[in-house]
């Protein structure tokens, strides 16, 4: 008798069909996201002789001082534009800590964990089921394809931002009058490290500065030239949340005949960015932050009217037209962005990452943005009333969710202070970064401010 997994799907799909009653069997698996879709929708699960109604899942806050304040608090909130105590209901890890190191991390959801467990549930019973698994990849292809406004054709799958941006580099033409790469000291530093690598093989590197923490958008007229072959910007400094203005550099690096990628790891998820409206020529992007997935699995998108001029060294066999064919005497390049795909895809990161990535379609960027928009400002206006160091921009029409605040010492003792209190941030050099999502309360923000000024007091 097969086994089947009862999803969150099936219960919406329940609801829309008028239905009040969901029969199960002994030997299915229904899953919490499922348990808690059931329970939202006033649907019954019934199984055998009786029937069991899913229930809450019973997250609530911890028993200290802390998260008693929260809760009382947290009523007292702007609302978002959504139901922030389900989704809050949807990440555990919320009921024992303050978590703003989306930055750097997101906190697993029980949309993630019930993906995975699908995935492991497939492996143990089918040994192999390629067949589905690589429909998985197509389908988590889909979902980042939905954030971006690209179609999925566009985009192709990977392992790191390090492997997509490597991709990139070898895939530009070597026999052109074109033969720089400019990129910025605000990139994350391993996309600098390809671009600078690539150099033994004849490419040649400028870099635009970064002054007091931000990049001046005139600067891109300065260092962009008719050499510049690509030019390479990151959406969001991770060290510190300032956002560009991709509107007004794009058409600047395009009026120089270069190409453009985006870095969008910092930000994506938080903000809309729409690749086709913007004129974006190349974006990568990981998905452990802001997009709510995993370490091990990265999205490159590649617009279409230039994919077919484009052909990476770095590739792999799901890079060909055919890869079942087992060719191993002709490179021929898949169509589209697909000829960016390398070696045998991330199958379980695929499930992980698509899970989360559904939670940010579901709750929707401009929502999300909405919201984190209002965080930002109350982080700010809260940090400066502290006396506390802020590095990140205090305008928000340019900055992403995190704020950076800047500590004396070693930033990563204050993590390691912040954690102790129950409260999970990220440090990067002499700053300690304050990220939230769309889970975060403005209660929220205020504890970690507190614990902010209490730990380097005590420094």
């Amino acid at each position: 008798m097969k086994r089947t997994i009862i999803t969150g799907e099936d219960m919406d799909l329940a609801f829309r069909s008028g239905k009040t009653e969901f029969h199960i069997s002994p030997r299915d698996i229904v899953t919490s996201v499922a348990k808690e879709r059931a329970e939202k929708h006033g649907i019954t699960l019934s199984m055998g002789s009786g029937s069991s109604t899913a229930g809450p899942s019973g997250v609530g806050f911890d028993a200290t001082a802390v998260f008693q304040k929260s809760a009382r608090a947290s009523s007292a909130d702007v609302s978002p534009p959504y139901d922030m105590g389900y989704w809050r209901k949807q990440f555990p890890l919320l009921s024992k800590y303050i978590h703003v190191a989306n930055c750097s991390q997101s906190p697993q959801s029980t949309y993630t964990r019930d993906a995975f467990e699908e995935y492991m549930i497939s492996w143990n019973e089918m040994g192999m089921d390629w067949e589905r698994w690589v429909e998985e990849v197509e389908l988590t292809k889909a979902e980042f394809a939905k954030i971006i406004n690209a179609d999925p054709s566009e985009i192709a799958m990977g392992t790191s931002v390090s492997g997509m941006t490597a991709a990139i580099a070898s895939a530009l033409p070597r026999h052109t009058a074109r033969q720089k790469v400019v990129y910025t000291e605000a990139e994350f530093p391993t996309v600098g490290h390809v671009w600078k690598a690539h150099e033994k093989y004849g490419l040649k590197t400028g870099f635009i500065p970064v002054t007091n923490n931000m990049i001046d958008p005139a600067e891109y007229d300065r260092y962009v030239d008719e050499d510049t072959m690509l030019t390479s910007i990151c959406d969001v400094y991770y060290y510190n949340g300032f956002r560009q203005k991709l509107s007004t550099i794009i058409p600047k690096i395009h009026d120089k005949g270069s190409l453009v990628y985006v870095d969008a790891y910092q930000g994506l998820g938080t903000h809309p960015l729409d690749v086709k409206a913007l004129d974006v020529d190349l974006l990568a992007s990981g998905n452990l932050k802001y997009l709510m997935g995993v370490p091990g699995i990265a999205f490159l998108y590649v617009k279409k009217e230039i994919a077919e001029y484009l052909e990476p060294a770095y590739t792999g066999w799901f890079g060909r037209k055919d890869p079942f064919a087992f060719d191993i005497h002709n490179v021929d390049y898949a169509d589209g962005a697909r000829r960016f795909d390398t070696g045998t895809p991330p199958i379980p990161t695929a499930y992980i990452s698509r899970a989360g990535m559904k939670v940010i379609n579901e709750v929707g960027v401009d929502n999300i943005h909405q919201w984190t928009n209002v965080l930002s400002q109350h982080c700010i206006d809260g940090a400066l009333a502290r006396g506390l160091d802020v590095v990140s921009p205090t305008d928000i029409r340019i900055k992403a969710p995190s704020t950076a605040i800047r500590v004396p010492g070693n930033s990563h003792q204050v993590e390691a202070e912040l954690r102790k209190r129950n409260i999970i941030g990220s440090a990067r050099a002499d700053v300690v970064r304050i990220a939230p999502h769309f889970f975060t309360t403005t209660n929220d923000i205020d504890i970690v401010l507190d614990a902010f000024v209490d730990i380097l007091k005590k420094l």
